[in-house]
């Protein structure tokens, strides 16, 4: 006969199969043994079958998913199929990174964005932040073509390409008249921006003073941010430390453009943190004799004391004329100078960051772009505009105490990734990459609220 018994508890748990083989003395022995021969073959192909039926059904219904080639061949079962599932369903980081946020992108007729591109400035000046950031979100994961799925909206408007200007800098006359014909195209043809006001539509202001939409402050804060957009979320380069009024009530600061093609072709002809002979390097516009435009005069004088304190000054690299090598003279500077102009923020910031040469900034209430990812105290000096007499003194003393402790935190790579929008895609850790993990914050905030 056949008995399944349990294994006792002390060995590994399980059954076995037990077979006890009776017979009886005497006369009926042959016939008995006949039974029992009989019997066992048929019980050992019943097992057989039993078990290779098992293993062919599991295998074929296995082989559509993972194959031998593609998986390591692990002794257990149970870790094959766990590994199988992984592989299945790939987790994407992006998306796991930022809580599931979905961006739909609204697909805007070509005069607001595409159009502007014949002008090759457009896709590669201070302000193409905006193009950059629509073009890796058209290709990122966070994308999602089903508005009823997405927390935002983008609305993709290029606003600075309009270079019309003797100066070469875009006119941006017609930035609140391209922005209203926007918004009333996608309130008219969706229901999305009615139904929340906007509030969780993007746009990108990556101009002197954001959605202001002027170079000039007082005739920036006197037109203000268009009423329709004071409820959107604005990714702007513009960012203050305390309330302005161009500086929108929900917003994400972001770093200018600068072209990561150069950094990295003038990183390839000498490293970061290479030979420096510049001690204090600036080169950019430094009037001798500011103008007073309404009221103000181009940097509130900063960059004309520089010039007139330290023009003579062997220590001191500055030049007030254009030169298209500049990126190279950064890197061979220990200090870079990163006065405000018209604005607080400069491309500068990003171009010495991303370069190795310790950026000063000078330019009171500034703030700057992915604080929370980027330790700007540790990697940079702050002067406030009075002291900018005092410069010397101040970049000596940095100098004979704690600028090596500087050089090492700002040739940390992450700095440099973080303020560069990658050609066309998100990567990890890059610009874009920085903004939707704000924008992931921002979004969580406001479900707490």
């Amino acid at each position: 006969m056949v008995e399944f018994k349990k294994t006792s508890s002390n060995k590994k748990k399980g059954y076995y199969v037990k077979m006890k083989l009776l017979h009886s003395h005497g006369g009926g022995r042959s016939t008995n043994n006949y039974y029992t021969i009989f019997f066992k073959w048929v019980l050992w192909i019943s097992l057989f079958l039993y078990f290779s039926t098992s293993y062919f059904i599991t295998s074929s219904n296995n082989k559509d998913y993972y194959s031998s080639s593609s998986l390591p061949n692990f002794k257990s079962r149970t870790l094959l199929e766990t590994n199988a599932t992984v592989l299945l369903n790939p987790i994407n980081k992006n998306t796991a990174l930022f809580n599931n946020m979905k961006i739909y992108i609204y697909d805007l007729p070509t005069k607001y964005n595409i159009d502007w591109l014949s002008n090759k400035r457009c896709s590669n000046h201070l302000f193409a932040s905006e193009v950059a950031i629509h073009r890796a979100l058209m290709k990122s994961e966070v994308r999602t073509h089903n508005p009823l799925e997405a927390k935002f909206f983008f609305v993709p408007v290029y606003l600075s390409c309009n270079f019309s200007t003797v100066n070469g800098f875009p006119s941006m006359g017609h930035a609140r008249p391209l922005l209203a014909s926007a918004v009333q195209f996608i309130s008219s043809t969706l229901p999305y921006w009615n139904q929340s006001n906007g509030s969780d539509h993007i746009f990108v202001a990556s101009h002197d003073f954001g959605a202001c939409f002027h170079s000039v402050e007082e005739l920036a804060i006197a037109d203000g941010i268009p009423e329709f957009m004071k409820k959107s979320i604005i990714l702007q380069t513009f960012g203050v430390n305390f309330r302005h009024v161009c500086q929108a009530e929900n917003n994400v600061i972001i770093p200018p453009y600068v072209s990561p093609i150069s950094i990295k072709s003038t990183l390839q002809q000498a490293p970061a943190n290479g030979r420096r002979d510049i001690f204090v390097f600036f080169r950019g516009k430094m009037e001798v004799h500011p103008k007073n435009i309404s009221g103000q005069f181009y940097s509130r004088r900063v960059r004309s004391t520089i010039w007139h304190k330290f023009s003579r000054n062997r220590k001191f690299y500055l030049k007030r004329e254009r030169f298209d090598g500049y990126q190279k003279e950064i890197q061979r500077s220990v200090f870079c100078l990163c006065p405000l102009g018209w604005a607080p923020w400069s491309p500068r910031i990003v171009e010495s960051v991303a370069l190795g040469c310790v950026p000063v900034i000078i330019a009171d209430g500034i703030r700057l772009p992915f604080s929370e990812k980027i330790q700007w105290s540790k990697i940079s000096i702050t002067v406030a505009e009075k002291d900018v007499t005092k410069l010397g003194k101040i970049l000596k003393h940095v100098a004979s105490t704690n600028l090596t402790t500087i050089q090492k935190n700002l040739w940390d790579p992450v700095n440099r990734r973080s303020l560069l929008y990658v050609k066309d895609e998100i990567q990890q850790g890059d610009a874009t990459w920085q903004m939707l993990s704000s924008l992931s914050h921002h979004h969580e905030e406001k479900l707490r609220m």
